[in-house]
């Protein structure tokens, strides 16, 4: 028999001896252990709790024979679970929802955007409609870890990151506070699956932090500075005088973590000369101008054996909503040279990779079809390209 116990961080928290008392009754050798045939599941949302139900000293720490982190699903699951085969709404979808299942059932009561003309009318009555579980989701998934006991400070870390913020100094000044102070929400925000933080492999000691959950990015960029008017049921004005937020804040970066999940997850090996085994964003500086550089992908290979120069098999230039061309990859010509020059590197052969929404220009379309080294990538391809 199957016992399943869903939510129980909760039920911990209201009967702290829970876990102990589990921990007794399956000690090994005795009755309850040895002789039932039942099969205890406990669940829960708060993954800061649940991960440290089986840590260091914890109670049911040797207790447990199975561990399953349910991951969101990725875009391209999240793509056909939404029913959406358009690649243009799909990316845009995703950038507000992610990939959680309940999102396309119960909290939208199994609506989903008909096309592209009825995206805009579906963001309005289904995420920015008080009448809609949605709406107020957001703010419910920190309600819900129990570890986020300080909830103005830890919107005021995650709104700072959605405004682009990704440093530990960058939040700090954002917030008002001083770096030294950010060690612990930052870390708490990780425990609880909020934030990811993503070491920068070209400048040794540097990460960047991001929001892993799209509603949340959603929320602070868009939602949060007009709550009021949301909750006076104006959504569609908002939404209207929202869009270059969405699209800066929500939009751009949900696209650049896409194309990095397709490098990561779904291209070909023959598509970068190697299996992609990172895929992240860069800051590459050049000593002689004094100047730095973003790289919106830079996807690594497998490390060799001994100490020999890592293969760095891509770099990427990725923009949503402007056309790309000469010029963009005139400036990873560039960046790929910086990087050949560098020792610990093995860049020479790295693909040049070039990611838009809006499409790209004749020229560099052209430039592609005689130079493999070149990569245009495009929604469609991301979607259902390799």
């Amino acid at each position: 028999m199957t016992v399943v116990v869903d939510e129980f961080p909760y039920l911990a928290r209201a009967s702290r001896d829970l876990p102990s008392t589990i921990q007794h009754a399956l000690t090994p050798g005795r009755p309850q252990r040895t002789e039932s045939r039942t099969r205890l599941l406990l669940c829960g949302s708060a993954l800061s709790f649940m991960g440290g139900l089986l840590a260091g000293s914890a109670p049911l720490r040797g207790r447990a024979g199975l561990e399953l982190p349910v991951a969101p699903l990725d875009y391209r699951a999240a793509a056909a679970f939404w029913g959406i085969d358009d690649p243009l709404i799909a990316t845009r979808l995703f950038a507000i929802v992610g990939g959680t299942p309940a999102y396309r059932r119960e909290y939208v009561q199994d609506d989903a955007p008909s096309g592209p003309d009825d995206f805009d009318d579906w963001v309005v009555r289904a995420v920015l409609n008080p009448a809609r579980p949605l709406f107020r989701e957001a703010r419910y998934l920190l309600a819900e870890d129990p570890d986020l006991r300080d909830a103005a400070l830890y919107h005021s870390v995650l709104a700072a990151v959605a405004e682009g913020n990704g440093t530990r100094g960058g939040i700090a000044g954002y917030i008002g506070r001083k770096a030294t102070d950010l060690q612990h929400p930052l870390t708490v925000l990780q425990d609880a699956g909020l934030l990811a933080r993503d070491p920068d492999p070209l400048r040794s000691g540097r990460s960047r932090y991001r929001i892993t959950e799209p509603l949340i990015t959603f929320y602070q960029a868009v939602m949060r500075p007009a709550w009021t008017a949301l909750e006076q049921r104006r959504g569609a004005d908002v939404w209207r005088r929202s869009q270059r937020r969405y699209a800066s804040a929500v939009l751009g970066p949900g696209f650049e973590e896409t194309v990095r999940q397709w490098a990561l997850r779904f291209a070909a090996p023959e598509t970068f000369g190697g299996i992609v085994a990172e895929a992240s964003e860069a800051t590459l500086t050049d000593p002689a101008s004094r100047t730095s550089q973003k790289l919106d992908l830079v996807a690594l290979g497998e490390p060799p054996p001994g100490h020999g120069p890592r293969p760095l098999l891509a770099i990427g230039e990725v923009k949503w909503g402007r056309t790309l061309g000469r010029p963009d990859l005139d400036r990873l010509e560039r960046a790929r040279a910086l990087l050949t020059a560098r020792p610990g590197w093995d860049a020479g052969h790295a693909r040049l990779l070039l990611a838009s929404g809006e499409g790209f220009t004749d020229e560099l379309r052209q430039i592609t079809a005689r130079r493999p080294d070149v990569l245009v990538v495009d929604p469609e391809r991301l979607y259902s390209g390799d």
